[in-house]
């Protein structure tokens, strides 16, 4: 039974991504959010799960590249979708949103057969890219003069489809011991995520990539240095 328990998992994270597109068409944001936090949660969970039970196999995933083209794909273009609809009369632009699907697919697909990225990633991860958008609604409820125009977001589905499959490198949050010497950006980033979250709440998260991004290029030119040394 215990190699179904895995698979089993990432159903519920695909079903959590259904759910979350349906309160997402319906402008329920709040909803869509505690969706989205279920779909991480249970996106963790089921490689975990596999780890612990040694229970891994080509169906799971395969399994796991698909539910989150659901969970991390569609949904986030979905929402997208209807932010653009409410700045723009045309029945056309809103659909731009979906760019970010196709991308997000994409980047899936680079990261099942890309052996660079056993253990850090290449690209901003969907799950990442996923809770950025997320955050646009609630920052738009707070700022709603930078969202009048549908302009930027076009910009940000741009700058989000570019960073899914970009050769920048990003760090896992895997550790291979917990020494400071070679986890210490790891550990700066995460006091900066709860300083961030704690500060600015939901407007934190655009800020968390930024400060992934920056602490990320620390962590591999310091590598990069010790290496030569």
């Amino acid at each position: 039974m215990k190699r179904f328990i895995p698979n089993t998992i990432t159903i519920f994270n695909l079903l959590s991504g259904c759910v979350g597109i349906s309160f997402a068409f319906n402008g329920r944001f709040e909803w869509v959010l505690y969706c989205l936090l279920a779909c991480g949660i249970f996106d963790f969970l089921d490689g975990t799960a596999a780890r612990l039970l040694h229970v891994r196999s080509d169906i799971g995933k395969e399994l796991d590249s698909l539910a989150d083209v659901i969970s991390f794909g569609f949904l986030p273009g979905t929402i997208l979708f209807m932010m653009l609809q409410g700045t723009t009369s045309s029945i056309y632009l809103p659909y731009a949103g979906y760019i970010v699907t196709a991308f997000s697919a994409l980047r899936l697909a680079k990261f099942n057969v890309d052996t660079r990225q056993s253990t850090d990633f290449i690209g901003v991860n969907t799950p990442m890219n996923s809770f950025v958008i997320i955050s646009l609604p609630f920052i738009a409820q707070r700022f709603p003069e930078i969202f009048d125009q549908s302009y930027f977001l076009l910009a940000i589905i741009v700058l989000s489809s570019y960073l899914l499959v970009s050769e920048i490198k990003l760090f896992s949050m895997k550790v291979s011991n917990l020494t400071w010497a070679s986890n210490r950006y790891k550990y700066l980033f995460l006091l900066s995520c709860i300083v961030l979250i704690i500060l600015l709440q939901y407007l934190a998260l655009p800020f968390i990539l930024l400060s992934y991004i920056l602490f990320s290029t620390l962590h591999f030119s310091s590598a990069a240095r010790q290496a030569k040394d």
